[in-house]
């Protein structure tokens, strides 16, 4: 998402719900995010599950030293004594070589996620081990530049959607869903907004 296509989308959002407005007026728009898209990124996904920014950077460096390229090939010629000697844990591992073997044999079309719907792309994407929903939705909105995902069980947007919305408590992700619904099919910049209000808005 650039900076065009968010300030096209915070204009309709704020159009359409006057706490968005408000908020908007205070905080600016959030800032673009932009993932590049194939087997690297799925990959990263795996490293980053469970550990710090930092870390994780940290092995991927490692892992990608490993590796001619980044590619399912090259992976599942790397040893896993040298992958687990890089940072990476015996979970991870088998995670990242399930991915590896799964787009090799062409079981898992990361290509053709582009031109699957969106509930499609999650539900083959959420097939693989070590991948839940919020990794797909992630991938979709961030990769794939998808415009209307709204990760809901992702806990920074359910307590920035709380404060947002002047909530007792953070909503469940089915209320979030439901309170956010009137925002398509403008979600992800939705969700982009809620995650830099959640950084910026007071408790």
């Amino acid at each position: 998402m650039n900076r065009e296509f968010i300030a096209t989308g915070m204009a309709a959002l704020a159009e359409i719900d006057q706490d968005v407005a408000q908020a908007f007026e205070n905080l600016g728009p959030p800032p673009p995010r932009i993932r590049p898209k194939g087997f690297e990124t799925f990959l990263a996904t795996i490293v980053s599950q469970q550990i710090s920014t930092e870390a994780a950077k940290a092995i991927m460096g490692r892992v990608k030293q490993l590796l001619p390229e980044a590619s399912a090939e090259a992976l599942l010629s790397v040893d896993d004594q040298a992958l687990r000697e890089a940072g990476l844990s015996f979970r991870k591992i088998e995670y990242a070589k399930g991915l590896a073997e799964a787009a090799q044999s062409g079981r898992f079309d990361i290509d053709g996620l582009e031109v699957m719907s969106d509930s499609d792309a999650i539900d083959s994407i959420t097939a693989l081990r070590g991948f839940g929903r919020w990794s797909a939705e992630i991938y979709l909105m961030f990769s794939l530049k998808r415009p209307d995902i709204f990760p809901a069980d992702d806990l920074a947007l359910q307590v920035a959607l709380g404060r947002l919305k002047k909530l007792p408590e953070k909503p469940t992700p089915k209320q979030a869903r439901d309170l956010i619904a009137h925002w398509a099919p403008w979600r992800s910049v939705g969700s982009l907004f809620l995650w830099h209000y959640y950084r910026g808005a007071p408790a």
